[in-house]
């Protein structure tokens, strides 16, 4: 018999795992589970930190500075979509709250609030944080379990013969607090790595029923728990509005706080008779729906002053009151977020000082490193999804570093420019600076990457020069900046036309820079004729040997002993700066280089020496540039054997650069043009 569609459908469900997320049992089922896996009792700061650290971390040193990096802000679980880079430090304080929170140090009892300038990622870590608990829940790891009510209609207690617990109780909350903490203790349900520890009491509509049966079965508690408990493992979900909720401000005239706390169910009043029945109560408010879970409070501070009085509890307390009724104890992380003008309004606001002492504020600014600012472009805008455009080598690495540019302050001291700045902040060597150096830029320019343009903006202007008919099909860096700086007119955000100015001269810098990359790019790909490379650095090398050594050169044409010979050393030495009093410590310096290979059994390569390359790279460059005349290339007439050269370097840069044929065109069209001013640097 053929398989039908849907039975092939069906069989790429997991049914062991719906089995295990579906799991019930009893009370006493429960107790056993607990006692065998005590950590299913976990609050939510718990359960939040446990989830990041699941992920693993890696630690790395950055300017002498010993620094953690959480995997899970890398979102591999969902092929990095909502992936953070460059923040590994704000990052690191964050984690560092959770845990003291975990840990019962007082965090807990405060709102983590996200700020930074717009566009630094404070909404996606905290998409991240309920992604990632939504996930960590379904694990085995991550389990947790709620319970409902059973056999309630024989009762007469509800019209409904299963009651669920509307938020989602720890089960182990029906045990009373009087005696809570000796059952814990007498029925060994800690262990050695894990305290058993559960606070708060029964929310209304579960105490009523509670109440009701121990009324019915004069106070036998086991027979209320054994005959109308049932355990069952609970899903995080904010599609399914179970223990993660997201909160956003609306106009103040339709702000209503029971959107908060939860609200009266009109109809169930004829069936109850009082609108102070907890039956006749709707418990879903979003801090009710984000029990055991996590609530996003997104533009915390746009909120109504009657929004935030609800939170001083919530935070400080853990409760929440909702109308009619008692308050009510929650379990949940409370994280906000907020740009630098609303906190600046909050701080002018005397009435807000309870919500700024409950608050801990984590700042998170725009990232500072050029290549990790390039990451967020690749994730977006990746030769794979730009479909039929071929992206320009350095395109994107442009537009990342006009963008830092316009976040970094200036420096106030080291004779440094804004461009060096940005090199050392991203791990570049600058001769004359060190790991110092940076750690005294980053002390001296405490509000950095609080200002600037955002990653939105440059996204948006690449997306217009991809959607643009010029170029060919290909898109190239003086596109992007075209855009960059177009946009810049009608920018929303930019008012002060200083900053305007500025973030016009960065561009300038830039192109500057693009300039410099280019030249160098040609440069190596006109010097890498591998052969000529190799027997030129032969020849250095048999040279500096005879120098060092007090030896003579074997002439390899005429046979005869020759001295070693000076104007080809220097010829290739001068090429990186190496100054005449400093010739012979390089020259110490290769052939000491030289014999530590020798010692490990290792032959010396031309290009494993960094320095030494470049100068072979150099020196060959100017030797063969006026065989190919650049300058001619900006001419409509070229001649047949200049025209082959031309081609080959062309092969070269699509070969070992990454251009294609129109860019290879470009860039070479537009070095050549340099050439043709004479502002090459001989």
């Amino acid at each position: 018999m053929t398989e039908s569609l849907v039975e092939k459908i069906g069989k790429l469900q997991d049914r062991d795992l719906y089995r295990d997320l579906s799991w019930e049992g009893s009370f006493e089922d429960y107790l056993a589970l607990v006692r065998q896996r005590p950590e299913v009792t976990r609050n939510a700061f718990q359960r939040v930190y446990d989830m990041i650290i699941s992920h693993g971390t890696e630690e790395y040193i950055d300017n002498k500075k010993k620094l953690i990096r959480y995997n899970f802000f890398r979102d591999e679980r969902d092929a990095g979509k909502d992936a953070i880079f460059g923040l590994d430090i704000p990052l690191m304080r964050l984690v560092h709250v959770l845990r003291a929170a975990a840990e019962g140090y007082g965090p807990e009892k405060r709102v983590i609030l996200l700020h930074g300038p717009v566009g630094s990622s404070k909404s996606t870590i905290a998409r991240l944080i309920k992604k990632g608990l939504e996930a960590y829940s379904r694990t085995p790891e991550g389990a947790l379990y709620t319970y409902e009510w059973v056999g309630l209609l024989e009762t007469g207690i509800s019209k409904s013969d299963v009651e669920p617990c509307p938020m989602h109780d720890e089960p182990l909350r029906l045990v009373p607090q009087a005696f809570r903490e000796r059952a814990v203790d007498e029925l060994g349900l800690s262990s050695d790595r894990f305290r058993v520890k559960v606070e708060g009491d029964l929310n209304p509509a579960c105490r009523f029923i509670y109440r009701s049966l121990l009324d019915r079965y004069a106070g036998d508690w086991a027979k209320v728990v054994t005959t109308h408990v049932r355990v069952k493992r609970l899903v995080l979900s904010e599609k399914d509005r179970v223990g993660i909720g997201t909160f956003q401000p609306k106009d103040e005239k339709n702000q209503d706080s029971t959107e908060l706390t939860g609200d009266i169910n009109y109809r169930k009043i004829a069936e109850y008779g009082s609108d102070s029945d907890p039956r006749a109560f709707n418990f879903d408010g979003e801090f009710n729906v984000a029990n055991r879970g996590v609530v996003e409070f997104v533009e915390m501070l746009k909120l109504d002053v009657a929004f935030l009085y609800d939170l001083l509890g919530a935070s400080q307390e853990h409760k929440i009151k909702p109308k009619k009724f008692a308050q009510t104890d929650i379990d949940e992380l409370i994280i906000g977020h907020t740009n630098e003008a609303e906190y600046k309004k909050l701080l002018s606001n005397e009435f807000m000082e309870a919500l700024r002492d409950r608050t801990i504020k984590i700042d998170i600014p725009y990232i500072t490193k050029v290549s990790e600012e390039t990451k967020i472009y690749e994730k977006d805008f990746n030769q794979a999804k730009v479909r039929g455009k071929h992206l320009a080598p350095h395109t994107l690495e442009v537009a990342a570093m006009w963008a830092i540019l316009t976040r970094l302050e200036e420096p106030k001291k080291h004779g440094l420019t804004l461009l060096q700045k940005l090199k050392l902040y991203d791990g570049k060597l600058i001769p004359g600076y060190t790991q110092d150096t940076v750690k005294e830029l980053r002390k001296e320019s405490k509000r950095e990457g609080m200002e600037g343009i955002s990653a939105r903006y440059v996204q948006d202007k690449i997306s217009n020069a991809l959607v643009n008919d010029e170029g060919e099909g290909t898109i190239n860096p003086f596109m992007v900046m075209n855009e960059l700086e177009k946009g810049l007119k009608h920018h929303s955000l930019l008012t002060n036309e200083e900053q305007k100015k500025k973030f016009v001269e960065c561009i300038s810098i830039v192109k500057r820079e693009y300039e410099e990359i280019v030249k160098n790019e040609v440069q190596r790909a006109i010097s890498a004729d591998e052969d000529a490379i190799a027997k030129m650095a032969a020849n250095y090398i048999d040279n500096i040997k005879a120098y060092t050594l007090r030896e003579r050169v074997k002439n390899r044409y005429t046979g005869a002993d020759d001295e070693p010979d000076e104007r080809l050393m220097r010829s290739i030495e001068e090429k990186i700066e190496v100054p005449e009093n400093r010739k012979e410590d390089f020259r110490r310096e290769i052939m000491n280089y030289i014999g530590a290979l020798a010692v490990d059994g290792k032959r010396f390569e031309w290009h494993t020496n960094d320095r030494l390359r470049r100068a072979l790279e150099l020196k060959l460059f100017e030797d063969q540039k006026d065989s190919i005349k650049l300058k001619t290339l900006v001419s409509s007439v070229v001649d047949k054997e200049t025209q082959e050269k031309i081609d080959v370097i062309k092969a070269r840069l699509i070969k070992y650069f990454g251009y294609n044929e129109v860019s290879a065109t470009d860039v070479l069209n537009y070095v050549a043009s340099i050439y043709a001013r004479g502002t090459a640097k001989e």
